[in-house]
């Protein structure tokens, strides 16, 4: 009997979840063993020849869900569970069909963004960031010049000692700080319009001619009332005179 072997799927998973390990094996004979083992060794499942049913392993009973054919769910990983999982099936030769390498990773912990320092003119604005996680930080600067902003400098994308990925980047219009794995991510940002008021872009500039456009018309309004009661004192005036 010939069996196509599979390579190695790689699989993240957050920690105290499940993952699903799908199989299908055609006309496995009767007289074999279809076995699911961890890093080699370690039985997990055995399904049994014929119609002698299954045997769960007791280190993991409760945490194996049997699924269709020779597919697994197994539950609740722990950090321990990371590592390849293979199935075989056992006759007078063993023959690995499939596997996996699972990693199991905890969530990423949660970043904060903020600004070290900032300086302005007119014409331009400044600023330099820091990128902090629980374990790892990154600074950055930014630098805002005619309504377009880009980022001047700082450190790369790292790797922090949890694995994960720290990153500070620009995007529409924000500063974004992210932390992130294969299984996670957090952010936070902030908004160019908050650090650098002058320097927002259109949309800035637009809102302020607004304001400057209801400024003048309350004023014009104003002087326009002034002028009729000038002149409505005037008018009295002279009736009075001809009375």
């Amino acid at each position: 009997m010939f069996y196509r072997s599979s390579a190695v799927t790689p699989v993240f998973v957050q920690k105290i979840e499940d993952v699903i390990m799908n199989v299908t094996i055609a006309d496995v004979p009767e007289e074999d063993t279809v076995i699911w083992r961890f890093n080699k060794t370690v039985n997990l499942v055995r399904f049994l020849p014929g119609n002698l049913g299954t045997k769960v392993t007791d280190d993991y009973s409760g945490r194996i869900e049997l699924l269709e054919k020779y597919s697994v769910k197994l539950k609740n990983l722990q950090e321990a569970d990371s590592g390849v999982y293979t199935v075989v099936v056992s006759g007078d030769k063993e023959k690995q069909i499939t596997g996996y390498k699972i990693t199991v990773q905890d969530p990423v912990s949660p970043v904060k963004l903020s600004v070290d320092s900032v300086s302005s003119s007119s014409d331009w604005c400044n600023l330099t960031v820091s990128c902090r996680a629980q374990d790892s930080h990154i600074n950055s600067t930014f630098r805002c010049l005619n309504h377009t902003c880009s980022q001047e400098g700082g450190e790369r994308p790292q790797v922090t000692p949890s694995a994960a990925d720290l990153h500070v980047y620009l995007a529409t219009g924000s500063i974004i700080c992210n932390h992130s794995n294969q299984v996670s991510w957090k952010k936070d940002m902030k908004t160019i319009t908050n650090v650098c008021p002058r320097h927002a872009g259109p949309e800035s500039v637009s809102a302020g001619l607004s304001v400057c456009l209801l400024k003048t018309a309350v004023f014009s309004v104003g002087l326009i009332i002034m002028v009729a009661a000038l002149i409505t004192v005037h008018l009295m005036e002279k009736l009075k005179k001809h009375e």
